[in-house]
């Protein structure tokens, strides 16, 4: 019997030194993916991309380094070539987190580093077969690379798919406001009109059954928030008070003169009531669905959700910059018409509207307790519509308190709704279209 290379090697070695090497391997690796797991969910967490993706890179360069290193002062057979990729690696992340690139510096490097990353792993591959003899090369160190291959794959099918593709906005258009282009799309005819504010997550196109619904009454305005659907960026994160700033500009600038029905969706509902404590002559009602409350973190089950949430959220630009948002998040939204899923499911994989949507969930405190400044409409009709399905505890107590905004106001539970549902499926956004409508007939009561 001819025995191995592998073998061969192995049985010429020093034992001692010789079995430390696979214990040198799997604690470069794990070193590696704990620091990372300890940069992004630890020191970085609910970060923007530029500090999770130099974090992870860091994190990735420390394991080479390591592996280099360790194996070459502990061991007999030295890994001299982990070296240069971790060098490498932890430059390019130190590079990031220094510099902090923007959204289209990231997607135009999209074009070079999954190449790159195509190299590091050949040359590790090439680097371990030649001087790592032991069981480790293809238990551990093999399956580590494969991940990192399929990163290079995921980031070049990302890169290719956001060239190839297009999303127009199929109608409306966008203002210059504040320093900033503004997408804003009216349908319908009549007065008041109706303002849309999105929830967290959700751009124009998530009202379609409520738009096409109400705009036989009046006038139905959805918008996106800046750096959101077909909006530019702006500056900077904005708050409550930025977002009413920009939501008034924009009506101005299109000329749809108020007083409004603001209509707002989950979060949505907490920006339409910053809106009307900002600006309150200009508001003739408003309709709450489903809306979060100025008290959200008084839930008892809030504060856990944020705290894991903001953690999670901050991962996912990184991750769709490797594929992961075409995989996973463009399924949704099947019971919306085709035009507006099609839209939908675009802007859900888009690395730029996961970063969007990851600063305004960071802001998200702060709303809250900029909402706290309205603590009545008066007279103003307002109506609250919850589902009650799927709601976490204390939800109902709180969608009553804020029915209680208002003297002139009515609290509707939809039986069997979802908290998408109200927006999503045609029979549970009738509900939500009817109720906006008795708004828009109250207001107009009060203003004959």
């Amino acid at each position: 019997m001819i025995a191995s290379p592998d073998s061969t090697k192995a049985s010429s070695t020093a034992p001692g030194k010789s079995g430390r090497i696979g214990l040198v391997v799997f604690g470069s690796i794990a070193s590696g993916f704990v620091l990372g797991l300890a940069l992004v969910l630890v020191a970085f967490a609910g970060g923007e991309e530029p500090e999770i993706t130099g974090s992870a890179l860091l994190a990735l360069g420390a394991g080479f380094m390591l592996l280099a290193l360790a194996s070459t002062r502990f061991t007999d057979q030295p890994q001299r070539w982990a070296l240069a990729p971790g060098i490498a690696a932890a430059a390019v992340g130190l590079a990031i987190l220094l510099f902090a690139p923007g959204n289209r510096a990231l997607g135009l490097a999209g074009w070079v580093w999954p190449v790159l990353l195509v190299l590091l792993v050949g040359w590790s591959f090439w680097g371990a077969r030649r001087s790592l003899h032991n069981w480790s090369r293809r238990v551990l160190l093999y399956p580590a690379l494969f991940v990192l291959l399929l990163v290079a794959f995921g980031g070049a099918y990302e890169t290719v798919a956001e060239a190839s593709s297009s999303n127009p906005a199929p109608a409306g258009r966008t203002y210059q406001v504040n320093g900033h282009r503004l997408y804003l799309n009216c349908v319908g005819t009549g007065e008041p009109t109706v303002v849309l504010f999105n929830g967290l997550g959700e751009r124009t196109p998530s009202w379609a059954w409520v738009q096409r619904s109400l705009s036989s009454k009046t006038r139905v305005c959805a918008f996106d928030r800046a750096g959101q659907g077909w909006s530019g960026a702006a500056a900077g994160r904005q708050d409550g008070h930025e977002l009413a700033s920009d939501v008034h500009g924009l009506l101005m600038a299109a000329d749809i003169s108020g007083p409004y029905v603001l209509a707002g969706h989950s979060t949505g509902g907490t920006y339409a009531l910053v809106y009307a404590a900002q600006y309150p002559d200009e508001v003739a009602g408003v309709a709450l669905i489903d809306s979060a409350t100025p008290y959200q973190f008084d839930l008892p089950d809030y504060p856990t959700f944020y705290s894991v949430w903001r953690r999670a959220s901050g991962l996912l630009p990184s991750l769709s910059r490797a594929g992961f948002g075409r995989v996973v998040l463009d399924t949704g939204y099947a019971t919306l018409p085709p035009d507006a899923r099609d839209a939908l499911r675009a802007f859900a994989a888009e690395p730029r509207e996961l970063r969007a949507n990851n600063a305004e969930f960071a802001e998200l405190r702060t709303v809250f307790d900029q909402a706290k400044a309205l603590t009545s409409l008066g007279g103003k009709p307002l109506g609250v519509v919850s589902a009650d399905v799927g709601q976490q505890a204390g939800w109902a107590a709180a969608q009553a308190k804020l029915a209680r905004l208002s003297s002139s106001s009515f609290h509707q539970t939809a039986r069997g709704a979802t908290h998408e549902a109200l927006l999503e499926e045609e029979r549970f956004a009738a509900v939500t279209s009817r109720a906006t409508a008795d708004i828009v007939e109250a207001a107009r009561t009060q203003q004959r």
